[in-house]
């Protein structure tokens, strides 16, 4: 808990947003048009809310429920039991989600590597893989929340700095065609809420939406409210990472339109030619700092990708890594020492690495479908459980278990068994997910007994402001 406000807000959205803000989001924008701009609408909303909502009094909270310091340990604190299946379902669901979110920040850096270097893409998979394992066992958390700072800092400018020189670059919008794969005028290409077909796009603006739902169970963000200074910072800290978000957003929205206007442009066909061959839209703002900035600004805002990765990989892997010691390996051997503990969380960063290497190993994965996956399957877990651990006194253990497993278990059951009927059955896994969540965690906790009294005071306390942290 000793985090600036300036370390508490960048570090929280540079490791929120990694690979897929430069590569993903641009790349859907791109191949879809703005209808796709929900999800950075939906991430906005999420940001500021989590902030002015959720920060404060989890800071306050989470001191308050025996000084805890991980996710699984603040819930089994904040309920005062000693049973530990609360703190290992937390873990084992961060460890399982977290492998596919570290899948995908290993995806982009081989993507990266892949189209500066051309080597081949297992190679430059594993030679991103290899950077982030090693950055990450050079420092431990308070480390890796000052190099986010500096990270976020790098990708800020690189994101203002490639949209406007395309908008600068680009000749006469009004000329522009847009077209799909089958050279199809598209007349709403630029409309926000209308899909191809041209009806109301329904499901996308919902699905965009639910993505700001996540903010409240990413443990990688939530652990940053937890480590800062004094809840009197939050504020400060809510102001900065609000206007980074803003700004990051809406410029990698204008990547993705502005990059398919400059490249549809009159005497820009060649490039086109270049680009369409890469056959993958998500190098967009890679194809746009290559070709639109001198080689050495260039190279800065291309490493500007790197950081955004590493920012979000080592963020997980040691979120993980803790998870495992702290809350698995610690709860079978609570006598462990701190070296063991040491060694044990290095050793899951190693088993995470490798498992997540061979996630990322199609040359096809998508960095936005592995990206929206594991965000939904935190966000639906660990959502409900915090909001209403903070904001209703009712709530209990089994109720928090509840939420989390079915939470969990309907992300898998959405996406694999009902959005592929189609229609509105496609919309996003993490929403009905959420809804699912907060209804088995508020029917549980009603038919099983209420909270201690020693739960309620600890609750009471904080509501009425008696905390001081």
């Amino acid at each position: 808990r000793q985090l600036g406000s300036w370390t508490t807000a960048i570090s929280a959205q540079a490791s929120d947003m990694s690979g897929w803000l430069l590569m993903g989001l641009p790349g859907a924008i791109f191949v879809s048009g703005l209808t796709e701009s929900w999800i950075a609408i939906g991430l906005f909303i999420g940001t500021y809310l989590n902030w002015k909502i959720l920060a404060a009094r989890l800071r306050k909270m989470s001191y308050a429920a025996g000084d805890a310091i991980t996710i699984p340990e603040y819930f089994q604190k904040r309920f005062f039991t000693q049973n530990p299946v609360i703190r290992f379902a937390c873990a084992a669901i961060i460890f399982v989600f977290f492998l596919i979110y570290t899948a995908s920040a290993f995806s982009s850096g081989a993507k990266l590597f892949n189209y500066m270097f051309g080597t081949d893409y297992t190679l430059s998979l594993t030679i991103g893989a290899l950077i982030i394992i090693s950055y990450t066992f050079l420092g431990g958390f308070f480390a890796v929340c000052w190099t986010d700072l500096i990270q976020g800092l790098l990708m800020f400018a690189a994101l203002v700095v490639v949209p406007l020189v395309c908008i600068i670059q680009t000749p006469d919008v009004s000329a522009v065609q847009f077209l799909n794969a089958d050279g199809a005028v598209i007349s709403n290409y630029l409309n926000l809420f209308e899909n191809a077909n041209g009806d109301i796009a329904w499901t996308t603006i919902l699905s965009g939406l639910a993505w700001g739902l996540g903010y409240f169970g990413m443990p990688h963000i939530l652990v940053r409210f937890m480590a800062i200074k004094s809840s009197d910072l939050i504020k400060k800290s809510r102001i900065i990472a609000t206007i980074w978000v803003f700004i990051t957003l809406g410029a990698a929205v204008l990547v993705g339109i502005f990059g398919y206007i400059f490249l549809n442009s009159a005497g820009n066909e060649a490039m086109l030619a270049e680009f369409n061959a890469i056959g993958d839209a998500e190098r967009i703002f890679m194809f746009l700092s290559g070709k639109l900035l001198p080689g050495i600004i260039a190279g800065i805002v291309l490493a500007a990708i790197l950081a955004a990765i590493m920012s979000t990989a080592d963020s997980q892997l040691l979120v993980t890594a803790s998870s495992v010691s702290n809350d698995m390996f610690k709860l079978f051997k609570k006598d462990a020492k701190e070296k063991t503990l040491m060694w044990i969380s290095r050793g899951t960063v190693i088993a995470v690495a490798v498992i997540a290497y061979i996630i990322a190993l199609d040359p096809n994965s998508s960095v936005m479908g592995l990206v929206s996956y594991a965000w939904a399957g935190l966000g639906a877990a660990f959502g409900p459980a915090m909001l209403l651990s903070l904001f209703w006194k009712r709530s209990n253990k089994w109720g928090a278990l509840a939420g989390m497993v079915a939470g969990g278990v309907m992300v898998f059951v959405w996406k694999y068994l009902i959005a592929p009927m189609g229609g509105a059955w496609a919309i996003y896994e993490l929403l009905p997910a959420f809804v699912v969540a907060c209804i088995a965690l508020v029917v549980v906790s009603l038919l099983t007994e209420a909270p201690e009294k020693e739960i309620v005071e600890t609750y009471e306390s904080v509501c009425a402001k008696k905390v001081k942290a």
